[in-house]
């Protein structure tokens, strides 16, 4: 143990990194591709999954890292397109129970052009298709894709995942990685017997992401609980908590539900989602005096205000995650 870790602090496995660099991809091939939202949804998004086997992604993989894509063709100044990184969705097993499989989740995004730099066209506005969510999604069950990685090795499981208790937040195609870290813990022989609360927050019930699985999941077993906090929906808070966002949520629920799971010395929190959804959460952390274990505040004048009060500049600044708070927010 270090000077720097604290009791309750993770031991996390380590993690091979860069296997395959951007500049020498590998060949993997796609063996399926299917939508993975609940229902219709104004959202485009996928779960795929690709055969690795035979390079050196195969079998160095874990849960909570992220591989690279590389799109064909060249960009706009007549480049090869750069790498981009997506979050492992499977377990570090893989799809297949021996690592060959990966999978991810990927969103096209589909968004109007917006001037970027000076001497744009401000007039300009017809519809932008980003390059490599749009090809991941476009490709076919045996269409082959130039891979990397693997990248991450601070977003883990810890080397032995009895031994701590668990909250997992996240938000749109954040879920990605808890897919993986909740199959891993919940079907590996003999099981986790930790406490594993997930938290999905989405716009609409038919943006739940592999919804159907956590409703599995939670129904077989009791020490797992799946939340879903519904941001853009009316009606009184349900089942699915509808009209309130994932912060909100845990404040609501903080006494009957999260409180002694988060005051427990045992107890990690993950987060994966858009850049700024940790700003409530913290707050709430704070406000409901269980942010000692995973916040750190580096300003003094911010810790003698109320947490309600503090600006988003300085939380930005001073307000830093311990080893028992991981963050992946991009």
């Amino acid at each position: 143990m270090t000077s720097e870790t604290k009791v309750g602090d993770p031991v996390l496995p380590d993690a091979k990194m860069s296997l395959v660099k951007p500049k020498e991809p590998v060949t993997g091939k796609v063996v399926s591709t299917r939508v993975c939202l609940r229902g219709k949804s104004n959202s485009y998004i996928r779960h795929v999954a690709i055969d690795v086997s035979g390079t050196p992604l195969a079998g160095n993989f874990r849960v909570g890292q992220s591989f690279g894509v590389v799109a064909p063709g060249v960009d706009a100044d007549g480049k090869p397109h750069k790498v981009r990184l997506y979050s492992i969705a499977s377990p570090s097993q893989g799809e297949d129970g021996h690592g060959n499989v990966l999978s991810t989740t990927p969103k096209r995004v589909i968004e109007e052009w917006a001037p970027q730099k000076e001497g744009d066209d401000p007039n300009r506005h017809e519809l932008f298709l980003g390059v490599c969510s749009n090809y991941i999604c476009d490709l076919r069950e045996g269409d082959e894709v130039q891979v990397t990685g693997p990248n991450g090795k601070s977003f883990l499981l810890p080397a032995d995942p009895n031994e701590h208790d668990y909250l997992f937040v996240a938000t749109g195609t954040g879920i990605a990685p808890f897919r993986g870290m909740v199959m891993e813990m919940l079907d590996a022989p003999g099981g986790c017997t930790s406490r594993i609360d997930l938290v999905m927050g989405a716009p609409y019930t038919t943006d739940l992401l592999y919804d159907d699985l956590f409703r599995d999941y939670a129904e077989r077993f009791d020490n797992f609980t799946y939340h879903t906090a519904i941001s853009r929906e009316s009606g009184a808070p349900g089942e699915n908590h509808r009209g309130i966002y994932v912060d909100a949520m845990i404040d609501r629920m903080m006494d009957s539900t999260f409180r002694d799971l988060l005051e427990n010395p045992r107890t990690l929190v993950y987060v994966c989602g858009l850049a700024g959804m940790q700003v409530g959460l913290f707050k709430v952390l704070a406000r409901n005096g269980v942010g000692d274990g995973y916040l750190n505040i580096k300003d003094e004048e911010m810790a003698a205000m109320s947490p309600d009060d503090w600006p988003w500049d300085k939380i930005k600044r001073y307000v830093r995650s311990t080893k028992r708070c991981m963050l992946e927010v991009y």
